[in-house]
């Protein structure tokens, strides 16, 4: 039995049930409410002991961190796959990935921005300011990383890593308002792969609990 341990905004937990269901994989959803601190219970840090989400759970065995996830669901399902077997494709591939899930979302994230407003003293506007000051200066990278040429998606014709990191990262960037027609590369990716039904279905307003 596969079951993940998810969070509906959380955009590590997005990447992956973008991966299972695009490879079709059948798993039970567990929401874990970060913004009422559930994520920092026992039992959560005792199959994650950073207190994060996602988890994936398979036959009572956790995994952790978001890429570890979806690099454990590419050896096991290798269809559709997530990265090129050949070497430089797939080092440019998984660099475009790390622009986002290593570098922009990190600082970026619930953690971080409590840290900014207990430490510093943060606002909200200087939070908003924060977090668009670091999508901005990411996505300016990835747009130059974007195959000119290659194809509707980061993937070409079908999605990999990369479009599985950037279409959560989009979602962050419209819900922060950020103006993104500097990057029309991306803008084109995100919508091509929301156009598959196996992303769209995994979009937060879709998953979200019942209140």
């Amino acid at each position: 039995m596969i079951k993940l341990y998810d969070y509906w905004r959380s955009s590590a937990a997005y990447r992956v049930r973008i991966a299972l269901n695009l490879k079709r994989v059948p798993y039970e959803s567990q929401d874990v409410a970060l913004l009422e601190g559930v994520h920092r219970a026992p039992e959560n840090l005792a199959r994650n002991p950073q207190g994060f989400v996602p988890t994936l759970e398979v036959d009572g065995e956790p995994i952790t961190q978001s890429l570890a996830i979806i690099d454990y669901l590419d050896a096991l399902y290798p269809d559709p796959p997530m990265v090129p077997r050949d070497p430089l494709a797939r080092a440019r591939v998984l660099a475009q990935a790390l622009v986002i899930a290593a570098d922009i979302h990190p600082i970026n994230n619930l953690r971080i921005l409590k840290r900014l407003e207990s430490q510093f003293g943060a606002d909200q506007a200087a939070k908003d300011d924060w977090y668009r000051h670091w999508i901005i200066e990411g996505f300016t990278a990835l747009e130059q990383l974007a195959e000119a040429g290659a194809g509707p998606l980061l993937g070409g014709d079908k999605p990999n890593l990369a479009d599985v990191c950037l279409v959560p990262q989009m979602f962050n960037a419209r819900r922060f308002k950020i103006p993104l027609e500097a990057f029309p590369r991306l803008v084109a990716a995100d919508a091509a792969a929301n156009a598959i039904a196996e992303i769209a279905a995994a979009q937060p307003d879709r998953v979200r609990p019942a209140a």
